[in-house]
């Protein structure tokens, strides 16, 4: 008797964020509020993790009440996100912190990039997104 021919199983999707992990082990449980974000840094890659996937409600969520936008939703978004670059982190204190990157992404099939220079503050054990100033 003959065994049937061994399938390999699909390899599970690789985190948008770039940390070289499983979406399901990385920002996901983030995403689905599992977890919270343990830095800025890791909330600052799951936040471009989830344009990729198109999580506006936990974009929202984790964006400071005082300067968040009204919502918004990515669903009909035509950018395609490539990848992400973290270019500096910096810990002001235990509850202030900033990340620098470039996020690649296309639109209308023009290669873009934006480079931004993100502020961070945690309060009461979770971090939120305040504000960000673009760079050339």
């Amino acid at each position: 008797m003959k065994r049937p021919p061994h399938k390999e199983k699909p390899a599970a999707p690789p985190c948008p964020c770039g940390s070289g992990q499983p979406y399901a082990r990385c920002c996901q449980p983030l995403h689905d509020g599992e977890i919270q974000a343990a830095s800025a840094l890791i909330l600052m890659r799951s936040r471009y993790a989830a344009f990729v996937q198109r999580r506006s409600d936990y974009l929202l969520a984790t964006w400071h009440p005082s300067t968040r936008p009204a919502p918004f939703d990515l669903h009909d978004d035509p950018s395609q996100w490539l990848g992400l670059k973290i270019c500096a982190h910096t810990q002001q204190d235990e509850t202030h912190a900033s990340v620098e990157f470039i996020a690649r992404y296309r639109l209308d099939g023009r290669g873009q990039r934006l480079h931004e220079h993100s502020q961070f503050v945690q309060e009461e054990g979770r971090w939120f997104y305040i504000s960000g100033e673009f760079l050339n």
